[in-house]
């Protein structure tokens, strides 16, 4: 991590958290990962937690590409 930066893993808006891991537990079932029961993912392998991660982002992707789709034009 560079000198003065700030850690990657704080949401930008900071009550979205707990709607970020529903969706992380959400995105591991559709995947058919079994998530950790005691919510420790530091034992899972980077595989899977990638594929996780890839998959959430994927999402947001295409959510923000539908959000900006149905704008009306009027708006800006």
């Amino acid at each position: 991590m560079a000198l003065g930066s700030s850690s990657s893993n704080v949401p930008v808006v900071p009550n979205a958290k707990k709607a970020l891991d529903q969706f992380k537990y959400e995105v591991a079932n559709e995947l058919g990962i079994q998530v950790p029961a005691d919510g420790y993912w530091g034992t899972m392998t980077t595989r899977d937690t990638g594929a996780i991660g890839g998959h959430m982002v994927r999402k947001m992707i295409a959510m923000a590409e539908q959000s900006l789709a149905t704008r009306t034009t009027g708006q800006q």
